[in-house]
């Protein structure tokens, strides 16, 4: 059975960080990512790792302020948040992808690249 299960969402001051973390199981999964959906607006892709790790990408809006890294295990993707501001408030989805697939932005940015999400967790980033 596969599960995708998320932690480490919670309610943060501007300028605070969190470190959120998706533990994945009952398969291989090869590209992660985080995706973040706020209320009213449509579901925005976040960041993305490859299988091996070695590569990543980030939406432009939270470059070098947001990290996505993978275990050793590689079934656990994390996502450091720092830096935070009242924007990046929303629901964050961690996203597993069951095919071996070129890394490349026309695929991982897109919700169709992914066979598996989590149940979501709740980010608010307080002014």
């Amino acid at each position: 059975q596969v599960q995708l299960v998320e932690s480490g969402g919670g309610l943060v001051q501007a300028g605070g960080s969190l470190r959120l973390s998706c533990a994945a199981s009952g398969r291989t999964f090869y590209t992660m990512g985080w995706f973040r959906q706020a209320p009213g607006k449509e579901r925005q892709f976040v960041a993305a790792i490859s299988w091996s790790g070695s590569s990543t990408d980030y939406v432009d809006s939270v470059k070098d302020r947001f990290t996505i890294s993978r275990g050793i295990a590689k079934n656990t993707v994390y996502l450091q948040m720092n830096s935070l501001k009242p924007d990046d408030t929303a629901v964050y989805y961690c996203a597993a992808g069951s095919r071996r697939q070129i890394f490349i932005r026309a695929i991982y940015y897109y919700a169709g690249a992914y066979d598996y999400w989590g149940q979501g967790t709740q980010v608010t980033v307080s002014s």
